[in-house]
Parts: C-alpha cells; structure tokens; sequence
C-alpha cells in the first residue's frame, strides 16, 4: 500500500486499497488534512506532489483554475496514491473536530418517501454512529457508483444507525442509482463523518437554522441536539425552513416531537412560489430573506447554521454577512 509523506509538516499516513482518495485516507489516518466540501468543488485539499504519481480521479474538477493546472498541483479528495508520495499540502488540527471518520459497509434497513423528492434512508453499520450533528458521510454503492456526500439527520448512537433525508435530483448519477436500485437488504459503503458546520454545544447564544430542500437533514439533526442535550437546556432554536411549493415543506412532525417544542423551537417554513399554491397563507419569498425580516438586528446574536442548495446557502451567507453576523458564527459546509 502506498505511503504519502507530508514534506511540510513530517507527517505521513498509508492510503489502503479500502480509501477511495488520498483526502479521506488522511482523515481516516487522524490527520487534520485541509478541507471542506470533499468533493472536488472547493479546493481546499489543494497539494503539490514533489515525488511519485498519483491517479487523478476527476481531471475537469471546477476548483482547479488554470494557473492551478499550470503549477502542478491537484486536489487530494480526487487523487489516489500509485506509488509512494511526497507531497506539500494544508493540515490543521482544527479539521478533525470530533470523531476520526472510517469507511465501512452499512446495510439498509428501510427507506420511506418524506416528500415527492425526497426520501429517508436508514443505514444500520457495524459499529456505534459516533458524529457530531450537522456532519456528513460520503456514501458509494457496492457496484461502485459515488462516493456522495449526504449528511445525516439523526443524533449519534449506539445501535449505528445512519439516517439520511436524501433529494433525487433529475439527472444526478448517485442520488437516481440510491433511488432506483437500493431496497432494503441492500448494502453501500459509508464513510465518515466529515464536514465543519456541526453543531457547537458550547456556544451559549441561541441557535439559527437555515435550510432548503434536502439540507434540512443536517438541521434536523442539529434541532434533535439542542432540544436533547442537558447542557443545551436553556437554548432556543429559530428554524427557517424554504422550499418551492407546500408540498416541498417537510420535517414539521419530526420538529413537533421534540421536547418543549413550544417553548424552545420558533419554526418558521416558507414558499418561494405562491403562484402556484393560491390557498397557502403562510410567509412567501426566499428563506434567507423571510429570516432576516423576522430577525434584523438581532442575527448577531445567533450561532448561524445553513444548508441547501447552493445558491440559498450563498445567499444566506451573504445575507448574515451584511447584517453583521460574525463570520466564526456561520456555519456550512460548501458543497458544489
């Protein structure tokens, strides 16, 4: 098995055949190697290879640019080791906040629709969940098809159960095969968890959740929390929850279930097209705006969490951005 050597720092780990890149091989190793979206979007497991020669898993990756081409360097979540390596790249203990991910075959135990396009999935692995809330894992078939970063909605455990509400998107080669060919019985591999934008438990201020689409999984998750935790009692959730139509609003039984929901949990859900569903009278218009009308000057106040498609969550940073929130209060993951 090849062995890469960080030039920079001393550090060296092996890339097993079981790791699918040189990134995840590193994180699973309990290095704190730089990242972010893990998939080739971000670009901050950009590295130099100075020695060896590596297989380049995604050659067209967008957050190479071409001066990057021209340097040389690549990115360590779409490369794998051929030979022994000596490369110059980013690590950070701050990368490996919680449990040392690892990469393992998870079976599914059922699977129920939440909305037209989206669906939960519930894994059951070999060993205890150990995450943190608001994380994710990269998820891959057995034939092969991802990896794909889903993040999961349900709190760690002991019985290592993994839950994920995952969207099908038209057209998208992972999410169509999961939909298509996964039954119960079935297994994929999962592998993590991963992802910066988790839950601080140690924050006092209150909590602002953000979501649309799929991303209110990893809000779930984080509401779970809050609403659980003993060290957590005297904290509030403002949940914002957008999606197109009334029928794309999920996850308000889950919310109702939870402890002092009531009291403790302000849930907010909006639509974005009112032409379409004349009978709605809740609040209409993009989510990030609806939050920051209802909050104003009191978004610095809050520990911000965000997630969805890209372009919401873009948005929404922007938006807390300009309305003075702290930048180490805003929390996402940037996927592509």
């Amino acid at each position: 098995m090849p062995t890469i050597y960080i030039d920079s720092t001393g550090e060296r780990f092996e890339q097993t055949e079981q790791h699918d890149c040189m990134l995840r091989a590193g994180l699973n190793a309990g290095l704190g190697l730089a990242y972010e979206c893990n998939s080739g979007g971000c670009g901050s497991c950009k590295f130099e290879l100075l020695e060896g020669e590596v297989e380049v898993l995604w050659a067209e990756a967008p957050a190479l640019t071409e001066r990057d081409i021209k340097k040389g360097r690549k990115l360590a979540c779409q490369c794998r080791a051929k030979t022994d390596l000596v490369v110059k790249m980013r690590t950070d203990p701050r990368y490996l906040p919680g449990p040392v991910p690892g990469r393992f075959l998870a079976t599914l135990q059922a699977r129920h629709e939440i909305t037209a396009d989206i669906t939960e999935f519930r894994f059951r692995g070999p060993q205890p969940a150990r995450f943190l809330p608001g994380q994710y894992a990269m998820l891959s078939l057995e034939d092969g098809l991802g990896p794909r970063a889903y993040s999961m909605s349900n709190l760690p455990n002991e019985d290592g159960i993994w839950e994920f509400w995952i969207r099908r998107k038209p057209g998208g080669q992972v999410s169509e095969g999961l939909f298509a060919r996964l039954r119960p019985g079935d297994r994929a591999w999962l592998d993590g968890p991963y992802g910066l934008a988790y839950l601080r438990s140690e924050v006092p201020r209150d909590v602002l959740c953000i979501a649309g689409g799929s991303g209110i999984s990893p809000m779930l998750s984080i509401a779970r929390a809050v609403a659980t935790s003993p060290a957590m009692a005297d904290r509030k959730v403002h949940f914002f929850f957008g999606g197109r139509t009334p029928e794309d609003l999920c996850g308000i039984t889950e919310l109702q279930a939870l402890p002092d929901f009531a009291e403790r949990l302000d849930h907010c859900p909006a639509i974005s097209m009112p032409e379409s569903s004349p009978g709605w009278d809740g609040a209409v218009g993009f989510i990030h705006d609806i939050a920051q009308a209802r909050l104003g000057e009191r978004l610095p106040q809050f520990e911000c969490y965000l997630a969805g498609p890209p372009p919401m969550v873009q948005a929404t940073a922007r938006m807390l951005q300009v309305s003075q929130v702290p930048p180490g209060q805003i929390h996402y993951d940037p996927f592509y």
